[in-house]
Formats: C-alpha cells, structure tokens, sequence
C-alpha cells in the first residue's frame, strides 16, 4: 500500500475547522516516551507482525480482555503518527454498555459524550501525549472521535481508523466501517466476542469472521486471534476467565 509522508504545511481540513488553519506536529512531542511494540507472547508477536506490515489494510484482534489488542494497536497508530504516514488518528466503537446498562443523558460535546466509551483507548494515548496535548490534538483534529452511528458516508483517507469493542457491533454496522476505508489508510478492529452484549445471530464481528473463514485468503485482510494463554494482565484475570468457561 503506498504511503504519502505528512506534511507539516498541509491544512487540516474538519468540521470545526477554517482554511487558514495549519497543523504542525512538532506542537505535540513533549512527552518523550519512545514507540516501541514489544511483544509478550507469541500471539502478540504475530499481531504486532500484521500491525506493522504495510501492506495489510485491515487488521483484526480477537480475543480476550487483556490480551493487549487495543494497547498495541494504539500504539501502533502513535507510532505512524509521529512517523507522519498517517495525518490522524480515528477511534470509533460502539455505544452499547455492559448488558445495555443504562446511564442517562450524559452531558457536553459529541466527545464529551463518547470519553466513557472510548478512556481505554486515550489512557495509551497519554502515556506518549500530555491531556493538554490530547486536548489540542482533539480540537485540531488530530485526533477523531467517530461514533460509529455518524461514519455512514464517509470515507477516510490518510488515516489510522481504530474500531475498538466491534463485539458488539451488528452485522450492517461492521459491513459499513469496513467500507469506509480510504487512501492511504489502515484499520485495526478489536473485539472479545465472549463479551458480547448482543445474540449470535446479530453480532457483527462473529458474523464477519464466518464470512472471512470462508472467503480464504485476504489480501488486504488480516485476523490474529488471541487466547487466555495470552493475558498478560494479573493472573486472577485468566483465571476468572476460566471459571466463566469463556474460551
């Protein structure tokens, strides 16, 4: 896939903003902390692998919670961030609670209200980026949140698109993010069907996976699929896992 470096000079081009606006990335290096993907089991390797290889337009995490499917792939949009292939970053997901938990009107912007659905995501961000720089980066468009009800329509080109908890998208919902793909764009999609808080049968990432099972190999396409084996967060997690049955 080709890749066009970012131009400092370039105008960011969004909704809020105006022509006369001008993105320079070196307003946001203050945090020095390097990018580095570093693999903890075989499994991330291979994910870290699919990830880092150009030529995979789309990449899908499968697994359980604490497998690192999300940290990686924020990390890995960061780190073509900094490297200028990509002008932003877009995090999307879908707005569905733990077993349609209910919260009530939540306050603010369209960013405001997403910051529930999306904090995992931003608490890797600001290990390389300060909040004020997150913030800034937000305003300038830097970085996208995307509800995943408001991308019909859309194409998204030069950028880094992470589709975070598409466990509970529907079928028609991952059937439209994946086509949102544009120029000199990746995907990452991630998800644990194990928590899922729709039916079988209305489950967009199981019925994704049965339809990229039978369609062979992909050459834009990419599934990595993670196990308990691979949680590499406190060893109770695993183990709670395990007394769920959740495979």
């Amino acid at each position: 896939m080709s890749r066009q470096r970012f131009n400092k000079k370039q105008k960011h081009q969004n909704n809020s903003s105006n022509d006369n606006n001008v993105v320079n990335m070196d307003n946001y290096i203050t945090r020095k902390k390097s990018v580095v993907l570093i693999p903890r089991n075989l499994n991330q390797e291979t994910y870290i692998e699919q990830l880092l290889n150009p030529s995979n337009t789309i990449v899908f995490g499968v697994g359980p919670a604490g497998t690192g499917k999300t940290m990686l792939a924020v990390v890995s949009a960061i780190k073509e961030l900094k490297a200028r292939t990509i002008e932003r970053i877009v995090v999307t997901r879908p707005a569905v609670g733990v077993d349609d938990e209910k919260h009530g009107f939540l306050p603010g912007d369209l960013n405001a209200k997403m910051a529930p659905w999306t904090r995992p995501i931003f608490d890797v961000i600001q290990e390389y980026y300060s909040p004020q720089e997150t913030a800034k980066m937000i305003e300038d468009g830097i970085i996208e949140i995307s509800p995943l009800a408001f991308m019909r329509g859309r194409t998204f080109k030069n950028c880094y698109i992470i589709a975070d908890e598409m466990q509970n998208a529907t079928p028609n919902q991952m059937k439209m993010l994946l086509t949102r793909i544009g120029d000199n764009s990746r995907m990452v999609v991630t998800g644990d069907i194990q928590q899922t808080d729709r039916r079988e049968s209305e489950n967009g990432l199981i019925d994704f996976g049965k339809l990229y099972e039978k369609f062979g190999t992909s050459k834009f396409i990419r599934m990595v699929k993670f196990t308990h084996n691979d949680i590499e967060r406190h060893p109770a997690v695993s183990e709670i896992l395990t007394i769920y049955n959740d495979k």
